[in-house]
C-alpha cells in the first residue's frame, strides 16, 4: 500500500474561507477532493462555496448522491469518509482522524486558531505519526 500523502495547514483564521480557497485551487488543477466535516460545518461551506468570491465558485455537490452524479464533480461535501470513495484528495474539517484515510492518495488536516482545534489536530498528528505517516506542516500564519 502506497504512503498517504498527509499535510497538516495550521492557523486558519477562518476554517470556511480557507477551505473554500483550497477547494478553488485544487479544482483550479484539476484535483478531486472530497471535504469531510459535519452537519453544521458543511452547511456553512455549501453556501461560502458558492458566494466566497464575487467573479467564481466553486461547483459541488453534498453527499449522498447518486454515483454518476459524483463521476461529474470535483467536489463532494460529506459527513461520512465512505461517501469519498473514488476521490483520491480529502480535506479533513473534523477533530478525529478519518476512518480509513488511508484509501485517500492525500489527506489534509485544516486547524483553525481555536485551542480545542488545536489539541485535536495535536491528537491527530500523533496518531498518524505513530502509524508510521510522516506529515507536511504548512503554518498559514507564517504565510500571510
Amino acid at each position: 500500500m502506497a504512503a498517504v500523502d498527509l499535510a497538516f495547514h495550521f492557523n486558519a483564521p477562518n476554517k470556511v474561507a480557507y477551505a473554500c480557497k483550497l477547494l478553488r485551487k485544487a479544482v483550479g488543477a484539476g484535483a478531486r477532493v472530497a471535504v469531510l466535516a459535519p452537519a453544521e460545518l458543511l452547511a456553512r461551506l455549501d453556501v461560502e462555496l458558492w458566494t466566497f468570491s464575487p467573479l467564481d465558485f466553486v461547483a459541488h455537490v453534498r453527499a449522498p448522491v447518486p454515483s454518476q452524479v459524483l463521476q461529474r464533480t470535483a467536489v463532494v461535501l460529506c459527513e461520512q469518509p465512505d461517501a469519498a470513495l473514488g476521490y483520491p484528495v480529502l480535506v479533513n474539517l473534523t477533530s478525529q482522524v478519518p476512518q480509513g484515510f488511508e484509501r485517500f492518495e492525500r489527506v489534509i488536516e485544516v486547524v483553525s486558531l481555536d485551542e480545542a482545534d488545536r489539541q485535536a489536530a495535536r491528537l491527530r498528528w500523533k496518531h498518524y505519526t505513530e502509524l508510521g505517516h510522516t506529515i507536511t506542516r504548512h503554518d498559514l500564519h507564517i504565510a500571510a
